[in-house]
């Protein structure tokens, strides 16, 4: 069982896949019973949530950084090219709610979406540290709840009443 738990911990702080990937593996029957909820949410929250502080002070100077290097440069000049102008894009479209345009970016389990990619972006826009994280963390949370209901059938059963 320990396995499981030390899956879904590395899962939650995997790019692309965080947390939207472990809920679901802890939920399921994979190595054994699944993880009961409130230590799985937990679980893969902090292990979500554990790449943000690193992402957010690092992770621009990094790919600034590399971005005339030989082998890495193309790959991260387009990193840092895509994150300016979701960046920007963000921006223009919230205006004052920012925030919250951030929460609900990660907090919706779409692809390229989530903590990795809003801590990114918060850094690319220079936003306030402790409040982007906050803002992150809601989202991490919102994306466990929704991850949580669709691993449940909850959205399969909505869409059989209704159809």
């Amino acid at each position: 069982m320990i396995k499981k738990y030390i899956l879904v911990f590395l899962v939650s702080m995997v790019p692309l896949i965080e947390l939207r990937g472990s809920v679901p593996i802890g939920l399921s029957s994979l190595l054994g019973d699944p993880i009961p909820l409130l230590p799985l949410y937990i679980l893969c929250i902090i292990g979500n949530m554990l790449p943000v502080p690193i992402i957010f002070f690092f992770a621009r100077k990094i790919l600034i950084w590399g971005s005339n290097k030989k082998w890495i440069g193309k790959f991260f000049r387009f990193c840092i090219e895509k994150g300016e102008k979701g960046g920007k894009k963000l921006q223009e479209t919230a205006g004052p709610g920012l925030y919250f345009a951030l929460f609900l970016f990660v907090g919706i389990p779409l692809p390229g979406t989530g903590a990795w990619t809003g801590t990114l972006a918060a850094s690319f826009l220079d936003m306030d540290f402790k409040k982007s994280t906050l803002a992150v963390m809601a989202g991490v949370v919102l994306a466990g709840i929704i991850m949580g209901l669709a691993s449940a059938g909850v959205f399969g059963a909505i869409g059989a009443i209704f159809s």
